[in-house]
């Protein structure tokens, strides 16, 4: 069948169009858990049975900060912003390479203690925001479970035509 220029250029548009379009990192859902869909605040969440969830925020266009301006922000505001507890610092390396800070925090809610844990990464001109929390007692049961989807993490993209064609993605996860 002989095809039109016009045709394979549109072709070749839309084939590009469809690999500049998706998250801008890699996450694995981890065993036990379900992906949410239409997360407003977030661009992936999932959620076991018993509430525990792990999400990943996108800051875009955050070359303002570098790693250690984010983790201070992030501890002033979780701190005295909404009471939470810091119980711990990590340094942490997503599974690209890309070196992190992982804050451990806990709270009461209602009388129940909470666990919350955020990773930060700062790549591709934004800042990468990994999440996980949930009641104490089914958070400690799903430990292993998060541990393993926030160290499955992607940031960055590391295909040989990301600086042309995954300037603002990743979709060869």
């Amino acid at each position: 069948m002989n095809r039109s220029p016009s045709f394979l250029v549109a072709l070749a548009v839309l084939a590009l169009g469809a690999v500049a379009c998706g998250r801008p990192f890699d996450v694995k859902t981890a065993p036990g858990f379900v992906e949410l869909v239409d997360q407003e605040q977030y661009a992936y969440r999932a959620t076991s049975p018993e509430g525990v969830v792990t999400a990943v925020r996108v800051v875009e266009d955050e070359e303002r900060g570098d790693l250690a301006f984010w983790t201070h922000a992030l501890t002033l505001q979780l701190r005295e912003g909404s009471g939470y507890a810091l119980y711990g610092t990590a340094d942490v390396t997503s599974k690209d390479g890309t070196k992190g800070k992982l804050l451990r925090f806990g709270r009461d809610q209602d009388g129940k203690p909470f666990t919350y844990w955020v990773a930060v990464y700062p790549a591709q001109n934004r800042l990468f925001v990994v999440e996980a929390g949930g009641a104490k007692e089914p958070f400690e049961r799903a430990q292993k479970s998060v541990e393993l989807a926030m160290a499955s993490v992607r940031v960055r993209c590391d295909s040989v035509v990301a600086p042309v064609l995954a300037s603002r993605t990743c979709n060869r996860w």
